[in-house]
């Protein structure tokens, strides 16, 4: 069980530091959700928004940081 405690430690830290890059630098951050292959259409009564380039890049950075973490924990 200590080992999922530091699990949940180190990620709660990692969100902590991920949110502090947000509100800090909020601008650089601003192509994310724009990216070629995210696809958005917005007509008069209707808007449509599926991200599916950025949740890619998402989940392979994050699956990264997970991965180094789990090394860096054993």
């Amino acid at each position: 069980m200590s080992g999922l405690g530091k699990i949940l430690i180190a990620l709660g830290i990692l969100l902590i530091i991920i949110g502090v890059l947000i509100i800090a630098f909020g601008n650089i951050f601003s192509w994310f959700g724009r990216l070629p292959g995210d696809i958005r259409i917005e007509r008069e009564n209707f808007s449509f928004y599926a991200p599916f380039t950025s949740m890619i890049l998402l989940s392979l950075a994050l699956s990264l940081i997970i991965s180094l973490i789990l090394r860096l924990l054993k």
